[in-house]
């Protein structure tokens, strides 16, 4: 991406500028004095040569806090299109994202890693009996509950509506179903506090451990597929 606003003027040739604009005599093509300051030797640092050189420096002090600026805003910008409009979690994107940088490494290193679906169920009833900032709250205790549960090196994501997915790292298929259902039980312990009113949460998951034969969206399906085969299950229980 390109940085605009700053000058692109080369720094020699602004330097230039300013000391011919204060009245320094400057050689052509001579080679520069080992004790010149800024190719300007000592006895043509007049006062207004170095009120010139004291302009130019403070010039590009300017120019570089600009660039810093710049950089920061692109910084936000690219953070700000990771993240999901309503939680604090991964959009879909950045999920897939970390999901295939997740699968390199485990590859690579031979380590072990898995993929959590979740969808919270009856989302609708809630938005139908409380209204849409209820299941808004809904959808943010869930994201806060997953985030308080999971080691700093699993990734969370908001995959759009009501489900959720999150990256296991050093956990393979059976370790992986334990902690799926231990995140459950937290999600499941409270219900939902929305003003005098009360809703409990419930969510289906399924567990997908990561191959290096399948890609990212494949495995994203497959885990999604896990879930809703337990969700038939338990309602046909």
């Amino acid at each position: 991406m390109k940085i605009t606003g700053a000058r692109n003027e080369p720094f020699s040739a602004m330097r230039r500028r300013a000391l011919v604009q204060a009245g320094a005599q400057l050689p052509s093509a001579e080679p520069v004095d080992s004790a010149a300051f800024l190719g300007i030797a000592e006895v043509e640092m007049t006062p207004a040569v170095k009120a010139a050189i004291q302009a130019l420096l403070s010039e590009i002090d300017d120019l570089r806090g600009e660039v810093g600026r710049l950089k920061r805003r692109l910084t936000e910008a690219e953070d700000l299109a990771d993240r999901d409009a309503l939680t604090p979690l991964l959009n879909r994107r950045a999920f897939v994202r970390e999901l295939g940088r997740i699968k390199t490494f485990a590859q690579r290193y031979g380590s072990p890693a898995s993929l959590v679906y979740i969808d919270l169920d009856d989302l609708k009833g809630v938005n139908d009996r409380l209204g849409h900032a209820a299941g808004d709250a809904a959808l943010k205790a869930v994201a806060e509950r997953l985030t308080a549960q999971v080691r700093e090196s699993d990734i969370v994501g908001r995959m759009g509506g009501d489900e959720f997915a999150v990256i296991l790292v050093q956990a393979d298929q059976q370790t992986a179903e334990a902690k799926a259902a231990a995140l459950a039980r937290a999600i499941e312990a409270e219900p939902l506090k929305f003003g005098e009113w009360s809703a409990p949460l419930h969510i289906s998951w399924g567990v997908r451990e990561i191959t290096a034969e399948a890609e990212p969206e494949a495995l994203v399906s497959q885990a999604d597929q896990a879930m809703f085969a337990r969700k038939r299950d338990r309602r046909a229980g």
